[in-house]
């Protein structure tokens, strides 16, 4: 199932899309009604689910998902987003390059920084350039995992047990300002920094480990193209690892690293202008399409 975040008359609503994602269904409309999106991963119950599953077997008064105002599918997330930093191999040769490290080919335990998120960027909309503090200006194509139920402790086994869904994110990245704090935090935490959509997809739909295609182009050309299967540290290792000295909440977003082919890995690097398209595609997930301001 797809759930998504848009506004009807100026305020949030929660919805369903249909199978093709063309369509959208109001939640309230269906009789169906929680607080927000984080709400929802926590609280939705057995029979809801059924409810919708019934409904959109024959649904009715739908709006054109093209036609909505839409927000990202967790439009101010409760807390920052975890994320996984050169988590394929590939993409830890050319960051070493780029940096003018020796890559030993060995990627013995998992990076892990924090991503601030003032407001999430819906699909469709525009990725601040912050072009007066930064000139090189990334993408990162990658999958993100919804926490839906509260992990603590948990093995690898059961780690799966405790994912909502999944949703496609755009890690952008000001690579000056992230090579000169050393640190990550600020250079992938500006404003506009968090491209996140157009929906999530819930377990039903992918279950157990994902195994998909994962995708970037940039004004059309294609940039990164690889596959789920190829990282290092897989969901349920995160999972179980952060889960044994920390309690991942409902509404927890963790972004799983990105693959090759990122814009400082190119020779000359290819980084984003203004004007520019970006979008990010998972299989069994959708298309998020940005624009650089």
């Amino acid at each position: 199932m797809k759930f998504l975040t848009f506004k009807q008359e100026g305020y949030e609503t929660l919805g369903v899309a249909s199978e093709d994602g063309k369509t959208v269904y109001s939640l309230p409309d269906i009789g169906i009604s929680y607080f927000n999106m984080t709400d929802l991963v926590e609280r939705l119950t057995v029979e809801d689910f059924q409810t919708l599953t019934t409904f959109l077997k024959n649904p009715k008064n739908g709006l054109p998902y093209e036609e909505i105002e839409k927000c990202a599918p967790i439009p101010c997330p409760a807390q920052d987003i975890i994320c996984l930093g050169i988590n394929y191999m590939q993409h830890a040769e050319e960051a070493a390059k780029y940096e003018n490290k020796t890559f030993g080919g060995e990627r013995p335990y998992p990076i892990y920084f924090s991503k601030r998120v003032n407001e999430a960027v819906p699909d469709g909309g525009m990725i601040q350039s912050h072009s007066d503090i930064e000139a090189r200006l990334d993408y990162e194509c990658e999958i993100a995992v919804i926490i839906g139920k509260e992990a603590s402790k948990v093995s690898r086994e059961e780690a799966y047990d405790h994912v909502f869904g999944y949703t496609v994110l755009n890690d952008v990245s000001a690579r000056v300002l992230q090579t000169r704090h050393k640190q990550w935090y600020f250079g992938k935490s500006l404003d506009g920094f968090t491209p996140m959509g157009p929906w999530i997809v819930t377990t039903d739909e992918i279950p157990g480990k994902p195994s998909l295609k994962i995708q970037s182009y940039v004004n059309g050309e294609l940039r990164q193209d690889s596959t789920t299967d190829l990282l290092i540290f897989d969901v349920a290792y995160v999972i179980s690892e952060l889960s044994q000295g920390m309690t991942l909440l409902p509404g927890t977003i963790i972004s799983m690293g990105t693959p090759a082919g990122v814009g400082m890995g190119f020779d000359p690097p290819k980084f984003l202008k203004s004007g520019d398209t970006v979008d990010c595609v998972i299989e069994g997930i959708g298309t998020l399409h940005n624009t650089v301001e």
